[in-house]
């Protein structure tokens, strides 16, 4: 992101960042103690926060029914959708080398998407689609879906989602070859604000031969394409 658009955002009303859909930072914002307490203990403070918001909302916490929601929201929270917060619960990542010599672009389509927006906490839900080209090694299929999960499991914003996992792979497969692109819905626009249905917001992240035009093109022609 360049240094105009920065100032630009930090100039911004908060509300006006939300709104927006706005990002500082490729990298997921965390303080320097983000884990210094044990996920047992950030259950502990979730669970106590939530009820005093159920609270707040004039929620009876002694209905069978709501009296154990505070509890399923911090364990849902620290152990499930926001589990891609802590480095410990990264894929482990697979590679080997590429025995067949494969030289042609591999795709990995249609990948299931289930984040949370950073600015209003609702779901965003849609499809990745992750190619690469082998500079000598190649990942387990799997490992790409893992690899995507593993970042939509955390606040996030779109655009920043489609980087981390195009330098994720980057990094781990030693070339620059990579792409990704990201087809979803936000509640934050379908269910609230302007409350449209049908949109979808679509981002793409694409390094080293994927800037070439034609090669470009190749992999949204796959993504695209229908099988019988």
């Amino acid at each position: 992101m360049n240094d105009t658009l920065i100032k630009d955002i930090a100039e911004m009303d908060i509300e006006q960042v939300g709104d927006l859909h706005l990002f500082s930072s490729s990298e997921t914002p965390m303080r320097k103690d983000a884990f210094d307490k044990t996920d047992e203990e950030k259950m502990s403070v979730i669970e106590e926060k939530f009820a005093e918001i159920m609270d707040a909302l004039g929620l009876d916490l002694t209905d069978d029914s709501l009296k154990g929601t505070p509890k399923r929201v911090a364990k849902m929270y620290v152990k499930e959708i926001f589990g891609g917060l802590n480095p410990a619960n990264a894929p482990k990542n697979s590679n080997f080398e590429n025995k067949y010599n494969y030289t042609e672009m591999l795709v990995e389509k249609d990948i299931t998407v289930y984040s949370t927006c950073e600015h209003h906490f609702l779901p965003i839900v849609g499809k990745a689609h992750v190619a690469y080209f082998s500079n000598g090694n190649v990942i387990g299929l799997s490992k790409m879906n893992r690899l995507v999960d593993y970042y939509a499991k955390r606040p996030q914003v779109q655009e920043r989602m489609t980087i981390q996992v195009v330098k994720h792979l980057q990094k781990f497969l030693g070339t620059e070859d990579v792409a990704c692109v990201i087809d979803a819905k936000h509640l934050c626009v379908n269910s609230r604000g302007i409350r449209d249905i049908q949109s979808s917001t679509v981002t793409g992240e694409f390094g080293g031969k994927f800037k070439d035009a034609a090669v470009k093109q190749e992999f949204l022609n796959y993504i695209s394409m229908k099988l019988d």
